[in-house]
C-alpha cells in the first residue's frame, strides 16, 4: 500500500502525512520539506527558491524524477508533495488524497510557522508561490494542479481537525488493506 497525500501550501498536507505515517508505520517522505530544506541551504526563502526554480527547470524535474522512483520501488510509503498523485497516477495500489482549504485559513497556518510577516504579507507571498508553482507544474507536466480527477479523496482540512481526518483517512485505508 502506498498513500500520497497532496494540496496547497497551508492546506495541512505535512501534518496529516506525519499522523498517517505514525500510525501505519509507514515512511513518509517529503518533497515540500526537501524543497524548503534546499532553499534554506541556498540562503533563500521559498520564494526567491521557486523563482530561481521557475528559471531552471532542473531543480523541479530533479525532486519530481525522486518522487516518481520512490513511489515505483517503495512499499508501505507516505509521498507528501503538491504533485505526488499526478506522479503516481499510473501506478497500482495507491491511494491519491488531496488535502483543500481555503485560502486565509491556509495562510493563518503558514504564519503560525513561519511567524514572521504580516498576514498580508504572507497573502501576496502564498499567491505568488501559489502561481509560481501552477506555471511550472503546467509548463513542464501539462499538469494543472486545479484538477482534482486524479485523486481518490479530496478532504476540507477548514471542515475537520487533523485528527478528524486522520479518522476519515483511517477508515479509507482499512477499506482497502484492513486494519493493522
Amino acid at each position: 500500500m502506498r498513500i500520497t497525500v497532496s494540496g496547497l501550501p497551508g492546506s495541512g498536507t505535512t501534518t496529516v502525512s506525519r499522523l498517517l505515517a505514525e500510525y501505519y508505520e509507514f515512511e513518509l517522505i517529503s518533497s515540500g520539506e526537501i524543497f524548503r530544506k534546499i532553499a534554506r541551504e541556498k540562503g533563500m526563502s521559498l520564494a526567491e527558491f521557486g523563482a530561481m526554480a521557475e528559471k531552471d527547470p532542473s531543480i523541479d524535474l530533479a525532486i519530481d524524477n525522486n518522487q516518481r522512483a520512490v513511489i515505483h520501488s517503495h512499499e508501505k510509503l507516505i509521498l507528501e508533495s503538491r504533485l505526488a498523485g499526478h506522479m503516481a497516477k499510473d501506478v497500482p495500489n495507491v491511494l491519491k488524497i488531496w488535502i483543500k482549504a481555503p485560502l486565509p485559513a491556509r495562510v493563518k497556518r503558514i504564519l503560525r510557522r513561519e511567524k514572521s510577516i504580516s498576514f498580508d504579507e504572507e497573502l501576496e507571498r502564498t499567491i505568488k508561490r501559489e502561481k509560481s508553482e501552477a506555471l511550472r507544474y503546467m509548463s513542464y507536466y501539462n499538469i494543472d494542479i486545479n484538477d482534482l480527477s486524479v485523486y481518490d479523496i479530496v478532504i476540507d482540512s477548514e471542515k475537520w481537525n487533523q485528527y478528524q481526518i486522520l479518522d476519515i483517512l483511517r477508515t479509507a485505508v482499512d477499506s482497502l488493506v484492513g486494519p493493522e
